[in-house]
């Protein structure tokens, strides 16, 4: 397995070597520009979350000095962050791009989909999504997936179809040697593209570090009010937190992913720059979603459930 020193002894042995990011990241290109050049009507799937935040910074780079050819999609649950949101709507106005909400809420208010026990949306996200993808008709859709994070999304190919209901059948996966992606499908399927498929955490961040990529600061260490529920820190809020047997307190945390407040975890940590949170994911032996996702602890095969049926 190449270390990044190896790859920066490699790169100083030959100048014309790319290092271990210059790879990932022309690999990422590659794949936004296939995509501008295969589909008609391509979306970037965009919270305001690390993994979408690194994967817009890319499509920058790929078309620049062009104008980003894509819109952005955010499926809304309403129990976001108030950070990131403010995050998402100031990066759409600095870089003049149009921004696509599916609100979960109004799914809800319409009778289409039910508020769930517990207070969670994250799997309620499904159904407006296939809604947006739907009505806008895009063909093809980027999401911030990486295989590292759940072994059902280690399965997936870049380029991933999706049938007509928005299903994914690992069946009907396609072979992708020396980088050759097929985007064929029929009216009514669209495909699911992953440029950040091959990065690890560790990549993300140190490319952030790199790129100097402003990120929302609940990526780094704060005194939050959380409470603690199935071994997870929680951030109170409309969605149904805390009960009264769930003390809240004050701690320094930080999120590590970030999705609906009601199944985001926050980790301990005094991480406030950069190279702190690199030293402790290089640390770390759980992955992010293993360590702080609630909604992928609902069964052993809770996500490969959600993307069969259409979600990401």
């Amino acid at each position: 397995m190449t270390t990044a020193t190896d790859s920066l002894l490699a790169t100083q042995e030959n100048p014309y070597a790319l290092s271990h990011l210059d790879a990932l990241e022309a690999e990422s290109v590659h794949i936004f520009r296939e995509v501008a050049g295969e589909f008609e009507r391509p979306v970037i799937l965009f919270s305001g979350g690390k993994d979408s935040i690194v994967m817009l910074h890319l499509a920058l780079k790929a078309f620049w000095p062009a104008a980003v050819p894509f819109s952005l999609l955010h499926v809304d649950t309403g129990h976001n962050f108030p950070e990131v949101i403010e995050y998402r709507d100031r990066t759409v106005a600095e870089h003049g791009l149009r921004l696509h909400v599916a609100h979960v809420q109004d799914f809800i208010d319409d009778g289409r989909l039910r508020e769930r026990p517990d207070g969670t949306r994250n799997p309620l996200q499904t159904v407006p999504l296939l809604d947006a993808i739907e009505r806008n008709k895009f063909d093809a859709v980027f999401g911030g997936g990486r295989r590292d994070e759940e072994k059902a999304r280690a399965k997936e190919r870049v380029f991933s179809l999706r049938d007509e209901f928005g299903a994914w059948d690992p069946r009907r996966q396609r072979p992708e040697l020396w980088s050759l992606y097929n985007g064929k499908h029929a009216v009514g399927e669209h495909v699911r593209v992953f440029p950040l498929s091959n990065w690890t955490e560790l990549d993300v961040w140190q490319y952030i570090e790199r790129e100097g990529i402003e990120l929302p600061e609940i990526y780094y260490a704060h005194h939050r009010d959380v409470f603690k529920r199935d071994g997870m820190w929680l951030t109170a809020g409309e969605w149904g937190g805390p009960k009264d047997s769930e003390p809240v307190e004050q701690r320094l945390i930080r999120y590590r992913t970030v999705g609906d407040m009601s199944c985001t975890g926050a980790v301990d940590s005094d991480a406030v720059t950069i190279a702190d949170v690199i030293a402790e994911i290089a640390a770390s032996r759980l992955t992010e979603r293993g360590a702080t996702r609630a909604d992928d602890k609902l069964s052993e095969a809770a996500m490969e459930d959600r993307k069969r049926e259409g979600y990401f």
